[in-house]
C-alpha cells in the first residue's frame, strides 16, 4: 500500500484553511445588499448563500480547477520543492486574507493565490516554468497566467457596466410602480442571493482543488494534473463552513459604508454579480467574488445617483485590490524562502 506524503496531509490542510477563510470573506461581500436592504435577517441570508455555495462546486465542470493548477508546472521539480510552492502560495492567501478582514475591507482571495503560487514558484523553480499565457496571446488564446489575470481585473470593470446598466434597467421599467415594486424587490432577493451563492461555489471552490491537484502531481501521487472527489467535497465544505460564519467587519464596509442601499440595489447588485461570475466559470477564467460584488455594487450607486457613493472609500477598496497582486507575489517568494531554509 503506498504511503501518503507527509507534505500532501499539510497542504490538504492548509487548503482546508485557505477555503475556510475564502468563504468567510466572500460570506460578507454576498448578503452584504441583502442585510443593509432589510430583505432578510443575517442568518437567513448566510444560511441561504451557504446551502448554495455547498451545491455549485457538484454541479459544474473543473475548467476553473484546470486552469489554476497548470500554470506553475510543479510536476518539474522534486517533491520537497513543489511542496514549498503550494504551500507558500496558500500562506499568501491566508495572511492577506486575514489582514483585510482584520481592517474590514474586501479582498480577493483569489489574487492572493495567484500572486502567491507566481512568487513561490519565481523563487524555486524559476520563470522557465510557469505559463505565462504570452505565446498563447498572440494566437487570440488566454491560457495560465494571462487568463488567470485577465479573469481577476477584467470581470470588476464588466461587473461595473453591468451593475449599471441593471439598475438604469429597472429604473426605467417600474418608475411608475415605486411603492406596490418594493415586495418584489425584497422577495427576490431570496432568489437572487441563492444564485449569488451559487456561481460563488461553482468558481471559488475550484481553486483550493486547483491547489490539491497540483500537490498530488508534486509528490509523484498523480502522473497527470487532475482533481479527485474527495477535493471537491473537501474544498465544498470548508468553504461552505467559512460562508456559515461570514465577516461581520466587511459586511458593514459593503453594506453601510459606500452609500444607502435600498432592495433595488441589493437586487441588481446580486443578479449582476452572479452573472459575471457565471460566465466567467463557463469558459475557465477564474474570478474574485469580492471584486464583483463591490464594482457591481458602485455600479448600481453610479447608475442612481453618483453623488451619494462615497468615492474616497471606494478608492481605497480599490486601491486594496492594486496592492493584492504585487504583495502576494512578494509573500509567495518569502514564504517559499522560509520553507526551504527550515526543511
Amino acid at each position: 500500500m503506498q504511503s501518503i506524503p507527509l507534505a500532501l496531509v499539510a497542504v490538504v490542510f492548509a487548503v482546508a484553511i485557505y477555503d475556510f477563510t475564502n468563504g468567510f470573506h466572500d460570506a460578507a461581500d454576498m448578503v452584504a445588499t441583502a442585510i443593509a436592504s432589510r430583505a432578510m435577517q443575517p442568518a437567513v441570508a448566510i444560511g441561504i448563500v451557504a446551502v448554495f455555495t455547498f451545491l455549485g462546486p457538484f454541479t459544474v465542470g473543473l475548467a476553473v480547477a484546470d486552469t489554476v493548477g497548470t500554470f506553475v508546472d510543479v510536476g518539474s521539480c522534486s517533491e520537497q520543492v513543489g511542496a514549498a510552492v503550494v504551500f507558500a502560495a496558500l500562506l499568501a492567501a491566508v495572511s492577506y486574507n486575514v489582514v483585510t478582514w482584520v481592517v474590514g475591507y474586501p479582498s480577493s482571495s483569489s489574487n492572493s493565490l495567484a500572486g502567491g503560487l507566481v512568487g513561490a514558484g519565481l523563487y524555486a523553480i524559476g520563470s522557465a516554468h510557469i505559463n505565462w499565457g504570452f505565446t498563447a496571446l498572440q494566437h487570440g488564446q488566454l491560457q495560465g497566467v494571462v487568463k488567470v489575470v485577465a479573469g481577476l481585473l477584467v470581470s470588476p470593470l464588466f461587473a461595473f457596466v453591468v451593475g449599471y446598466l441593471t439598475v438604469k434597467v429597472f429604473i426605467r421599467v417600474f418608475r411608475r410602480f415605486t411603492r406596490q415594486v418594493g415586495p418584489i424587490f425584497v422577495v427576490s432577493q431570496y432568489f437572487s442571493v441563492a444564485f449569488l451563492g451559487f456561481s460563488h461555489g461553482a468558481n471559488d471552490a475550484q481553486k483550493g482543488m486547483a491547489i490539491i491537484g497540483m500537490m498530488l502531481l508534486a509528490t509523484g501521487v498523480t502522473d497527470v494534473f487532475t482533481v479527485p472527489l474527495w477535493a471537491v467535497a473537501l474544498c465544498t465544505c470548508a468553504i461552505t463552513t467559512g460562508t456559515v460564519f461570514g465577516g461581520w467587519r466587511i459586511i458593514k464596509t459593503l453594506g453601510f459604508s459606500l452609500y444607502r442601499l435600498r432592495a433595488l440595489h441589493a437586487v441588481a447588485n446580486q443578479l449582476g454579480a452572479a452573472l459575471i461570475n457565471s460566465v466567467a466559470t463557463s469558459v475557465g477564467a477564474p474570478t474574485s467574488t469580492t471584486q464583483v460584488v463591490t464594482a457591481t455594487l458602485l455600479g448600481n450607486g453610479a447608475a442612481e445617483k453618483p453623488g451619494h457613493v462615497k468615492w474616497v472609500k471606494a478608492a481605497g477598496i480599490v486601491g486594496g485590490w492594486w496592492l493584492n497582486l504585487p504583495v502576494s507575489i512578494a509573500l509567495g517568494w518569502m514564504y517559499c524562502y522560509l520553507y526551504l531554509v527550515m526543511i
